[in-house]
């Protein structure tokens, strides 16, 4: 295996030190990359285009900064990017027929911020459609396979991004989470994913979901990656009007630290809620044992509001894509339909364009916002999505931070859950909360199955507390032991 090789298998930190001391150019690690992209993409479908051009580009430009003594944090770290996202000169669809042939202008501003670190764009990731899913099945282009086991999900929506990292094409993967869609990925597939307070990372450049819930979030293979790429990605963006303007917290400071002296609280309601598989329910267990041995205090809290989390998510959610979705008609761009009069071609391109799920949900929000029905489902909604906060808030008073499972199961197999969109819904039972709550929340590997796949657990903290939760996190790592494990398909 060649050095470059072993770079790609390894932490994004290692990677980035190897170039920036000149031990390997960062082109020569974008051409392995590239290779490992194109493959990714053959055997578990994770890649939907392919990036040479603008990576070589990029590569070649923090080569030459390098020699002048530039000091990248990310220098030359193959970076995969969701396709909700938009990457100057690539396809952005949101893994969507609607927008076939679309090309962004330029780059969200998260994406511009990790080139900037030094990052290299090496391909835009496969993903539920607009971010709509939690099993990446709905994908208009085709399903992600899971390279822990290639007949099951990856997770979703940005199971892509996932399945990138965890085969080794990319140590370091954006994606968006709206209801879980960073955390949920990272847990099936043995990673660390996080979601930012709502409004610290900036969400121009996204395509629109449900804009009071979207943020952009990261995988990387350890905690010290996703706390640099958290670094480079956080802060204030006047292109943003949701964007936060307070100071960035010190989140690679604070993780050094440890976590003697912090309280944790076990969610009662993952317990009370039941359906945690028992693999899952034994990794909820230890983890607080591990916390404990490391000097964090443990005690029980609760989230009252909790169980109602889905059903709230699955209102408020859909009411803002019905909302978001309307700019996509087949008239200023992207795939076009139908003839004749402007109601015509609004009709065939949508239906053409849009798959089942975001059908599904447009009709679930828009009778949601109609005339007679909009207080009695989005506005009691919204009532419950604020009593959930103050759930939290008072959860926070006890306790820095709470610990739950990430998902209730592992990696499921293909066509589990198709059939009934409930049970795809309840996959993200646990993170949908801290999304709702507009929360930081972070998925740590904590263990494996009797089956040998993943289990992820979940922090979530009150506002601006990511420092925390990747000292917590960094601990889980250590204890765990499970972040150095290859997955048996992976390149």
């Amino acid at each position: 295996m060649s050095a470059v090789d072993r770079l790609l298998d390894g932490p994004a930190a290692d990677l980035a030190r190897a170039v920036r001391e000149r031990e390997v150019t960062a082109v020569a690690v974008a051409e392995k990359a590239l290779g490992r992209v194109r493959a990714a993409a053959d055997r578990h479908g994770s890649y939907l285009w392919f990036a040479e051009d603008l990576a070589l580009a990029q590569a070649a430009e923090v080569d030459r900064l390098v020699e002048h003594g530039e000091n990248f944090p990310l220098a030359g770290v193959p970076l995969a990017v969701k396709d909700n996202i938009h990457v100057e000169t690539l396809p952005s669809t949101a893994g969507s027929k609607i927008l076939a042939g679309f090309v962004a202008a330029e780059s969200a501003t998260c994406v511009r911020r990790l080139v900037a670190a030094g990052a290299v764009v090496v391909g835009k990731t496969n993903c539920d459609e607009f971010g709509m899913g939690s099993s990446n099945e709905s994908s208009a282009y085709r399903p992600v396979k899971n390279p822990w086991d290639p007949e099951r999900v990856p997770g979703g929506s940005s199971g892509g991004s996932a399945a990138a990292v965890a085969a080794r094409s990319a140590p370091l993967a954006i994606g968006t989470d709206t209801g879980g869609s960073v955390r949920q990925p990272a847990s099936l597939c043995g990673l660390v994913g996080w979601k930012p307070t709502y409004g610290r990372v900036s969400r121009y450049g996204l395509i629109a979901f449900a804009s009071s819930l979207d943020q952009a979030g990261a995988f990387a293979r350890t905690v010290e990656d996703a706390a640099l790429a958290f670094r480079e990605m956080a802060g204030e963006d006047p292109r943003d009007s949701t964007s936060l303007r307070t100071p960035v917290p010190d989140v690679l400071g604070r993780m050094k630290k440890g976590v003697e002296g912090l309280r944790v609280g076990l969610l009662l309601e993952a317990e009370a809620e039941g359906g945690l598989a028992p693999d899952v329910r034994k990794s909820f267990e230890g983890t607080a044992e591990l916390l404990r041995k490391a000097g964090a205090t443990i005690v029980e809290v609760s989230v009252p509001r909790v169980p109602m989390a889905v059903p709230v998510y699955y209102l408020v959610a859909t009411a803002e894509a019905s909302s978001n979705l309307a700019r996509f008609d087949g008239i200023r761009y992207g795939a076009r339909r139908g003839d004749g009069d402007l109601a015509s071609v609004y009709t065939g391109t949508r239906s053409a364009g849009f798959g089942p799920e975001v059908k599904r949900r447009i009709l679930l929000g828009t009778f949601a916002l109609s005339a007679g029905y909009q207080d009695a489902y989005y506005g009691r909604a919204e009532r419950v999505r604020a009593l959930l906060r103050r759930d939290f808030d008072a959860a926070f008073l006890k306790v820095d931070a709470i610990l739950c499972p990430t998902s209730p199961e592992t990696a499921f197999r293909f066509g589990a859950k198709t059939a009934d969109p409930l049970q795809m819904y309840l996959a993200d039972v646990f993170t949908v909360p801290a999304s709702l709550a507009g929360l930081p929340a972070l998925s740590v590997p904590s263990g494996l199955s009797s089956e040998g796949l993943p289990i992820g657990m979940q922090f979530i903290g009150p506002v601006d507390s990511e420092p925390v939760l990747f000292a917590l996190a960094r601990s889980v790592e250590e204890g765990a032991g499970v972040w150095t494990l290859k997955p048996p398909d992976a390149l």
